[in-house]
Order: C-alpha cells, then structure tokens, then sequence
C-alpha cells in the first residue's frame, strides 16, 4: 500500500512538472527563462514544482489598474498637458516612446531638486510632511521600525492629529519585519495603513516574487519624493557594514505630482481597494523651473515589458553619452544589445555600480556581463566609498531621470517601478555634476573576468543562470 502510495505521489509530481515546464515554456518573457525553468522542473520536480508556485509567475494576473477605472483622472491630466505643451527649445530629444510607455505625456510647468543621500533626502520629506494642509501619500518598500522609521511614524502621526489625511503603504517582502505595534500605533492616531501582511485572497496568493518597489511621497498634490531610499538608518549611512550609504532623491513639483499620484492611487486602490480619485487635488500649479518631465511606472502588469523598454528607448536615443547609476547590472539580452550597440556608435557609455556587496547573487551575476560590453568599449565604474543604490540615468545633455528602477531582470519584469523623467538641460547638468563626484570616487574596471579571484570566475556564471528570476 505505501509503495503504491509513493508511485501515486512521484506520478503526480512528475505530472505537475511537465505540466509547469510546459506553462513556463508557453509564458517565460525571455528564453532564458523558459530554458531554466523547464530543465528545473523536469530534472528537480520536487524542488522545482514549489518554487515555481511562488517564483514562476510570469505576469501579475488581476491587478486592478485604478487608471482604467478613472479615465476622467487621465483625460484631466492630459488635459493639463495639452495646456501646457513642452518647452521645445529645451526638448532635445524624442519623448514619444516614453510617452507610450507611460500612457501620458509629457508636459512643461515642472521643478525638479536632486536629493543627494539619505539626509537631504529625509529633511526634505520631513519638512514636507509638516508643511502639509489636506494630504499625504507615502509608500515605501522597505520600512524599519528604527530610530528613522519612528522619526517618520512620529511627523506622520503629528500631521494626522492636525487634521491632515494621511495613507501609508508599504511592501510585504520589504517590509517582513515591521512590528504590529508600528502599525497600530499609526492607525490609532488616524492614519490609513495598507499592511500587506493583512491581505487574503486569489489575487494575493503565491504572488511573493512580486514586489512593490516604489518609493513616492506626495503632499497635497502639489510636491512630490521618489528615488532610491528606503526607510531604514542605514539610508542614513549609520550601518558599521554599509557605512557611507550613496543614494538618490528627487523633490519634484508641477504636473509630474499629479502623475506620480495617480499612480499611488492605483497601487492603493489594489492593495486597499478604496478609490481615492474625488478625496485628492488635481489641478495643482506650474513650477517656476519650467522643466519638460513625465513620470514612467513600469511593472509586471503592464502588457508590454515597460521597464527594459524604457531603458531601451534610453539608450537608443543616445547620441553622445549615456551614463547608468544602478547597484545591480544583471540585464536582458535586448538592453545588452543596446548598449554594445550604443558604444560601437562612439557614445559614452559608463555603468556605475557598486564595488561592495549587499545582495551576493546579483553582485556575482554582474561579472559574467562586464567583459562583453566593456569589449565594444563601455566602462564600467567600481563606486568605493561605501555602497552605491542610487537609480539614476542620463541621456546626453537632454535627459536625466531619477527612480527606483535598478538595471536588472527583477527591476524589469517582477517589480512595480517608477522613474521620473526631466527632459532639460538643467536637469540633465544637475546629475552629469553629481555623476562626475561619484565618478571621483570609483574605479574602472580593467580585469577580465579570467584575471578575478577562483570565486569570482567560478561564481560568476553560475549566478547568470538565475538572472531571469534576479
């Protein structure tokens, strides 16, 4: 009886793998993909089968784009660009494939300041939130119950007892460990709090390689945060392991709030599933700094693969540089097209990354690109003075853009994401100027990966065959 038990359940693993092997290799969105999945699952069933449950999800099914419920908030925006066209003669470069990307267009009237580490950027936040009169929205995908994270839940809890509206959110892989307490002290002052870990459902299950990593603050509609920190003290540089923690903020004002809202809104009517549309301001004013600018939100529930083809149509439009800040470089094979491509062409092409480690795979998986794009002539800077986080890009002297969108398959296909992009020579002068200061602190890299320590060489290729799922 229990062989023919065992039989029955070996028979069914074996079912169910080729029954995922086969999904896998019909949904994959790269070939790499379908290839590693399908020879995980046949050859390993018994591992590959529950991790696929949880890691093998190719699309985002069900999520509830709010913008489709809210066509009126859309057309209002685009209403508004209409009115205030770009600036041409600070638009230097084609904006219509970010444009349909972002499904909005890009408009004049914007301000944007650089918030350089976690200091300018966490006083900046802070000076905001206790400037606020109607609203504040914020969202983090990590967020610690630490000397920063109570500074946060104190200015928050302060603006709610002032009368001020107040909705958090956070990630649930992010933020795994953030306490009961944390949360119910927030929602006893007033405070709306969307708490992943509460969330039950078909639509929520085996969704963990899904993570939200979006970073936005937005305050009566009128200012608005987005950038690379989390809320933790060691985006304040004080963890002994890190040390000096390198990042980027944007403060951001004009039209490009209102994007960077409507695009909480449908991240909080998912996960909260409460419409937000007629509670928030959407008019707004213009910014005397009259910046051209557009905020791009990709992720795993668009129809298009969003976050590579922005990078792409980045990268294409080149004609002179393009400089990338990320702390992870895993890329698909078509954004490592575009950039050899892009350095054949005689552009600039410079990659900034980290030289210390925080998540090892990535870091390892990076070597085994590094020689064939610095082969067509791109460099790749090693940054040195501590770790490196910022998402960062720069086009010429026409584009720059700011966010949380790291140059990686995770960034890509499995995360919500959002970068804003300022198509100004202003603003493209501001990160060339902070880009040359990290340049400063950085190597390049000159050793191929055959001169690299034994576990670089060996570890390297290895660690390529997760890129798909990194």
């Amino acid at each position: 009886m229990w062989t023919l038990l065992f039989s029955a359940l070996v028979f069914a693993l074996y079912t169910t793998a080729v029954v995922f092997a086969v999904r896998a290799a019909q949904t994959a969105r790269t070939p790499q993909g379908a290839v590693g999945w399908v020879v995980f699952l046949i050859s390993a069933p018994m591992f590959g089968v529950p991790l696929y449950l949880f890691l093998g999800h190719h699309r985002f099914r069900g999520y509830r784009i709010a913008r489709k419920e809210s066509q009126r908030v859309v057309e209002g925006i685009k209403t508004f660009a209409d009115y205030s066209k770009p600036n041409a003669d600070k638009m230097l470069i084609n904006p219509r494939p970010f444009e349909a990307l972002a499904h909005m267009p890009v408009s004049r009237g914007n301000g944007a300041e650089l918030l350089v580490d976690g200091q300018a950027t966490f006083d900046a936040i802070f000076d905001a939130i206790d400037a606020a009169k109607a609203y504040v929205l914020i969202q983090f995908y990590i967020v610690r119950a630490d000397e920063l994270g109570q500074k946060l839940k104190d200015k928050l809890i302060e603006a709610a007892k002032r009368g001020v509206s107040v909705r958090f959110m956070m990630d649930a892989v992010g933020s795994y460990s953030l306490s009961k307490e944390y949360i119910e002290e927030m929602r006893e002052a007033g405070i709306a709090v969307s708490d992943p870990g509460e969330q039950r459902g078909p639509r929520f299950r085996f969704q963990l390689n899904y993570r939200n990593h979006r970073k936005t603050v937005v305050i009566d509609g009128e200012t608005g945060f987005i950038g690379g920190h989390n809320v933790g003290v060691e985006y304040l540089g004080q963890d002994p392991h890190f040390g000096h923690w390198r990042d980027t903020h944007v403060r951001l004002t004009g039209h490009i709030v209102r994007q960077l809202q409507l695009i909480f809104i449908e991240d909080w009517h998912w996960a909260h599933e409460e419409d937000l549309i007629d509670q928030l301001d959407w008019a707004g004013t213009e910014a005397d700094q009259d910046m051209n600018a557009l905020l791009v939100a990709t992720g795993p529930g668009d129809e298009t693969e969003t976050g590579s083809m922005m990078f792409f149509a980045a990268i294409t439009e080149a004609q002179k540089r393009i400089w990338i800040a990320s702390p992870y470089f895993v890329p698909d094979i078509d954004i490592m097209a575009a950039l050899k491509h892009a350095a054949l062409r005689g552009v600039d092409v410079r990659i900034l990354v980290p030289d210390s480690i925080d998540h090892r795979l990535p870091w390892l998986a990076a070597f085994a690109y590094f020689d064939e794009i610095r082969s067509c002539g791109a460099q790749i800077l090693r940054y040195t003075d501590g770790f490196m986080h910022q998402k960062v890009f720069v086009v010429d002297d026409s584009l720059a853009a700011v966010g949380t969108t790291n140059l990686d398959n995770r960034s890509f296909r499995l995360n919500f994401e959002a970068m804003a992009l300022l198509f100004d020579p202003q603003a493209a002068a501001a990160v060339d100027a902070m880009l040359q200061e990290d340049f400063a602190k950085s190597y390049e890299l000159t050793r191929y990966l055959e001169q690299q320590p034994i576990h670089i060489r060996l570890g390297a290729p290895l660690a390529r065959l997760f890129a798909p799922i990194l």
